[in-house]
């Protein structure tokens, strides 16, 4: 099993009859889950993508009559790479030369 996510924002507040719709939607064999986040207006799904697509994820909530409006990319946070001071090696480095050998 492949679980993924993927959240959509939605333009207006879902009435009770689209929440009805959307509670079928949760019984589709491979949505594991959905959030919906009334504040931020999205709804993040998690799905089975062995058994559905991120296609199929979003024609079923489009049918159960929540207007989507846009996909939400999630994307990881990722920390700051760059050292806050440079580094400096521990142990200094000297190349020498040696001196060429005439034949």
């Amino acid at each position: 099993m492949t679980q993924l996510d993927v959240m959509y924002r939605y333009a207006a507040p879902p009435t009770e009859a689209v929440m009805r719709s959307v509670s079928r939607v949760r019984e589709v064999y491979g949505i594991r889950q959905m959030q919906f986040d009334d504040a931020a207006r999205t709804v993040r799904v998690e799905y089975d993508a062995t058994r559905l697509s991120e296609a199929v994820v979003h024609q079923l909530l489009r049918r159960s009559g929540l207007e989507i409006v846009e996909r939400v990319e999630l994307a990881a946070a990722t920390p700051d790479l760059a050292p806050e001071m440079p580094i400096t090696p521990s142990v200094e480095v000297t190349t020498s030369k040696a001196p060429a050998t005439a034949n």
